[in-house]
């Protein structure tokens, strides 16, 4: 769980959902897919996790713009200016203190929001109107690589890309490698690509980020079954499974798991099939994968990348690390 965003069910994205929760439930072992946590209800459980005490990614992030956002632009700013995009912006609470930071500063840039919710861009585009009105905003609705590669084809200009919340945490070693391969055949060298990960720390505190002692993290995790049983027709008891967040300190992966409590069938009507759950059966929900520095360093050079500098919140418990495209 990290700072993602909305994913709406349209009749369009029925069939996705669908396909997913089927291949996900004959896995072995058994997962549903994260992105799904973020309906209507599960936006605002994940409001209310952002400001829980055990959860510190957001505040350390917002620390690490509020008191770098001088030395970020300085890293970055050169003469011809720069287009600024972000790949799931969200409703942008962060990425604001360097918009403002960089207009108040006569910067020239524009600033491009990626997310794959029109709605969450519309919303966005209407606050930055309103919050900063001489921003150029245009927003871009889609595929990350697919919105770059389009507005990329007759850019002359140095990019400036964000991908913020920790959200490279959702994805295992090999996937964040190839992610971050990706996302360097869009760019061109010298473009700027500023990442925040949350690092590795005490695992308790890891821990209780992912357990809070109110349980909105363990209600956040089970209105995903509340979720498929509304719009899949599903029978899910969420009676009959409990939340368990497990960290293991030597890969830095947080995986948060619902285990059933019984041995149970649940009938997905749409899928077309039952599934059987024995008792003690974990579904894994959601990974959460936290870092070193070093770690991070081996994976910009791998990518294709060199590091330029890390911004710390003064905790060190997270980083928004700037890497150039060689």
């Amino acid at each position: 769980m990290n700072d993602s965003n909305t994913v709406e069910i349209t009749d369009e994205k029925i069939q996705q959902f669908t396909e997913d929760i089927k291949n996900g439930l004959a896995a072995e072992p058994k997962k549903l897919p994260s992105k799904y946590f973020y309906d209507k209800k599960g936006d605002k459980l994940f409001q209310q996790i952002m400001k829980l005490d055990e959860y510190y990614l957001t505040r350390a992030e917002y620390e690490v713009f509020e008191t770098n956002k001088e030395e970020i632009l300085g890293a970055i700013s050169g003469d011809q200016g720069f287009d600024f995009f972000e790949l799931g912006a969200g409703d942008g609470y962060k990425t604001k203190l360097l918009l403002k930071y960089f207009v108040n500063q006569s910067v020239d840039f524009t600033y491009f929001p990626i997310d794959i919710s029109g709605n969450v861009l519309k919303e966005l585009k209407g606050a930055l109107e309103n919050e900063i009105p001489e921003l150029n905003v245009t927003t871009l609705e889609g595929d990350y690589f697919k919105m770059l590669a389009k507005i990329s084809k007759n850019q002359k200009k140095n990019k400036l890309i964000l991908f913020l919340g920790s959200n490279i945490g959702n994805f295992n070693k090999e996937e964040a490698i190839g992610f971050l391969k990706l996302l360097r055949k869009s760019l061109t060298e010298g473009d700027f690509f500023l990442m925040g990960v949350d690092l590795k720390k005490h695992p308790a505190v890891i821990l209780s980020a992912y357990n809070d002692a109110k349980g909105v993290t363990r209600e956040f995790n089970l209105n995903l079954l509340d979720r498929i049983n509304e719009d899949l027709g599903a029978n899910f008891n969420r009676n009959q499974f409990i939340h368990s967040p497990l960290y293991d300190p030597v890969s830095g992966e947080c995986r948060s798991y619902l285990i059933s409590t019984a041995d149970q069938q649940v009938s997905i009507p749409l899928t077309e099939e039952t599934y059987h759950f024995e008792k003690w059966e974990p579904i894994h929900m959601e990974i959460s994968r936290k870092y070193s520095l070093q770690e991070l360093e081996e994976m910009a050079i791998e990518a294709g990348f060199e590091v330029k500098e890390h911004f710390m919140d003064s905790k060190g418990y997270f980083v928004d690390t700037l890497w150039r495209a060689k």
